[in-house]
C-alpha cells in the first residue's frame, strides 16, 4: 500500500486555557491579602495602572506645601552660593538663617551671637508616649499643634520562644559549657515548648557527660514560663505543681496517672491518691488551672486578622442587604491620558499597548470577581434565610451544585469563590464553606435535615443533661428520632468524639461526683 500525503478540512471545538483565563480563575480563590499583594506587583509594574488617591483636595495641599519647601531649598540654597563665594548680601533674609552651619559661620566672622533666641518657634517635639497626651500636657509633643506620630513607633517587637529563654540562660548557666549544652537543647524544642530529644544521642554528639546532661535539663525547668522543657504531659503538669509547691504525693499518684483520668475513672483514683471525692475534686480543680501547652504564648507566625468579603444586614422591610465589604473591594485605576500623551512615540507604543490590554483585563477580572461573589453571597443568604432568623438550629442542607443551578454557574466557580471568603450576618462570621453541610435524612418524608444542626442539636442535648440522667448515644438517637431526625447510633457517637464530648459513661462520673461535691 502506497503512502502519500492528502489536505484534509475539518472544523473541531476545544477548550483552550489562555494564561489570561488561568489568571482570572486564580483571582476567585484569592484571599483579601492575596489579591492586594497581586495587585500591589501588577501597579508596579505596568506603568498605567494606580492607585486610586484618598482626597484629591489633601494631595493639592501637599503638592503647593511641597512646592513652597522647594521653592525656599532655593533660595537658601542660592544664599549660600553668594555668600560662599565672597558677595556681600545686604538683605534681610541673611539673619533668618541664623541656625546651624549658618549660624555658626556668622558667629565667628562677625564676632556676635545669632543662635535661635526663641526656642519654641521651632519644630514642636514628638510625642514620647502618645497614650497619655490626653492625661499630660506637659509631656514633649503634648501640646497643640504636635507633629504627627507613627503608633509603629511604639509597637513591641515579637519576641519568640528560643530569644525568651536564651535571655535566661546566664542567670541559671553561667558556665560556658553549660550554655552550650542548654543552647543545643533549646533549639530542639517544638512550638508547645516540650522537648522531645533523647539525652543520650545529644551527649554522644556533643561530647558531653550524660550526667551534665540531666544537671542542665533540670536548670533549664526551672525557666519561665512554667513546664518548658517538659518531654511529656506527666512531666510538664509536674513541673508547674512543684513551682506552686503543690506537688505532694496524692498529686504525683494523679500525675502519674492521667489515662484513668481521661476516662473519669474516680474510684480508682481515689484509692491511688489515698484522697476523698472532695479532695480529689479540688486536685482536678488544679490541674485545669495548669497549662498543657507552655510554649503556645510565643506566636512562631503573624496573625493575620479576618475582614468579611460580604456584610448582611437586615433590611427595614423583614429582608436582608447583601453588600460587598468596600474595605475589601480593590481599588486600581487605568491612566488612559497617560496613554495617549506618551503612545504617541513609535518606540514605545507597543509596550503601552501590551500594558493597556493588561491593565484593561485586570479591571475587568476584578469586576467580574466581585460580581461572582456577590452572586454566590445572595444565593447563601437566599437558601439559609431561616439560619440568619432563627439560628443553628434551622440551618438547611446545601451543597455547591444546588448554588451553581441556581445561578447558572459551574460547580468549581461556586467552590472557588467559597474558598477563604467569609460572611459577617447577624449571627456572626462565617466562612462561605461553614454555610454548605451534608443532609441528614428525615423521617418518613420530612424535611432533611443539617449536619451542622444535628451537631447543634446534640451538644444541646448532653449539656441540658442532669446527673441522675445522663443520655447513652441510644437514648441521644431517640430522642433526635422523635424530632424527624434519623441517625444511627454510630453516627452520633462520631459526631460526639468530633466534638470532645466523653462518653455517657465518663459524663455520668463526673457529674456525680460534682454534683455530691456541690450538696445537691
Amino acid at each position: 500500500m502506497a503512502l502519500s500525503a492528502n489536505l484534509y478540512l475539518r472544523q473541531s471545538q476545544s477548550l483552550v486555557m489562555t494564561p489570561q483565563l488561568m489568571q482570572s480563575i486564580q483571582l476567585l480563590q484569592m484571599t483579601h491579602f492575596e489579591l492586594s499583594q497581586f495587585i500591589a506587583q501588577e501597579v508596579e509594574k505596568n506603568p498605567l495602572l494606580e492607585f486610586p488617591s484618598g482626597d484629591a483636595e489633601t494631595g493639592s495641599e501637599r503638592g503647593a506645601d511641597e512646592d513652597d519647601g522647594y521653592a525656599r531649598q532655593t533660595e537658601d540654597a542660592k544664599s549660600d552660593d553668594d555668600y560662599d563665594s565672597g558677595t556681600e548680601v545686604m538683605s534681610g533674609d541673611w539673619s533668618d538663617r541664623a541656625d546651624g552651619a549658618g549660624a555658626n559661620r556668622m558667629n565667628d566672622e562677625l564676632d556676635a551671637n545669632y543662635a535661635n533666641v526663641f526656642p519654641d518657634d521651632g519644630v514642636p517635639p514628638r510625642a514620647d508616649a502618645p497614650e497619655l497626651i490626653s492625661q499630660w500636657k506637659s509631656m514633649p509633643g503634648g501640646g497643640e499643634g504636635a507633629e504627627a506620630y507613627d503608633l509603629d513607633d511604639f509597637v513591641a517587637g515579637q519576641v519568640s520562644l528560643r530569644d525568651y529563654l536564651t535571655q535566661q540562660l546566664p542567670f541559671v548557666l553561667p558556665d560556658v559549657a553549660d550554655s552550650l549544652i542548654a543552647q543545643n537543647l533549646v533549639d530542639q524544642l517544638d512550638e508547645a515548648g516540650y522537648l522531645h530529644a533523647d539525652l543520650g544521642e545529644v551527649a554522644e554528639r556533643l561530647g558531653a557527660d550524660p550526667a551534665d546532661m540531666e544537671r542542665v535539663l533540670a536548670a533549664l525547668q526551672t525557666l519561665d514560663p512554667p513546664g518548658v522543657f517538659a518531654r511529656n504531659l506527666a512531666e510538664c503538669l509536674a513541673i508547674q505543681l512543684r513551682q506552686k509547691d503543690r506537688y505532694d504525693p496524692a498529686m504525683q499518684a494523679l500525675v502519674g496517672n492521667l489515662e484513668l483520668l481521661a476516662r473519669r475513672d474516680f474510684a480508682t483514683l481515689k484509692r491511688l491518691c489515698g484522697v476523698d471525692e472532695e479532695d480529689l475534686l479540688d486536685m482536678l480543680g488544679e490541674i485545669r488551672q495548669l497549662n498543657p501547652k507552655p510554649g503556645s504564648g510565643f506566636e512562631a507566625g503573624i496573625s493575620e486578622a479576618i475582614m468579611p468579603d460580604v456584610v448582611v444586614r437586615a433590611a427595614s422591610d423583614g429582608s436582608w442587604l447583601v453588600e460587598l465589604n468596600p474595605d475589601t473591594l480593590p481599588r486600581v485605576l487605568v491612566n488612559q491620558s497617560y496613554f495617549a500623551n506618551v503612545a504617541k512615540n513609535g518606540e514605545d507604543h507597543s509596550f503601552l499597548s501590551e500594558c493597556l490590554q493588561n491593565a484593561n483585563w485586570l479591571t475587568r477580572s476584578l469586576d467580574q470577581r466581585a460580581k461572582t461573589i456577590m452572586k454566590v453571597a445572595t444565593e447563601i443568604v437566599r437558601q439559609q434565610d431561616a439560619f440568619l432568623m432563627h439560628g443553628v438550629d434551622h440551618l438547611r442542607p446545601l451543597n455547591l451544585k444546588t448554588v451553581a443551578d441556581a445561578i447558572k454557574m459551574h460547580e468549581s466557580t461556586v467552590s472557588r469563590v467559597t474558598s477563604n471568603k467569609y460572611m459577617l450576618t447577624p449571627r456572626g462570621l462565617f466562612e462561605l464553606k461553614y454555610f454548605f453541610t451534608v443532609s441528614i435524612g428525615a423521617v418518613e418524608g420530612g424535611d432533611s435535615h443539617s449536619a451542622e444542626a444535628v451537631r447543634h442539636k446534640i451538644r444541646t442535648l448532653i449539656m441540658q443533661e442532669s446527673p441522675e440522667a445522663v443520655l447513652s448515644d441510644d437514648d441521644i438517637v431517640d430522642i433526635l428520632k422523635k424530632s424527624g431526625i434519623e441517625l444511627a447510633r454510630r453516627t452520633v457517637a462520631k459526631y460526639r468524639e468530633a466534638m470532645n464530648i466523653a462518653s455517657s459513661v465518663q459524663r455520668r462520673r463526673e457529674k456525680r461526683a460534682l454534683a455530691k461535691v456541690a450538696g445537691f
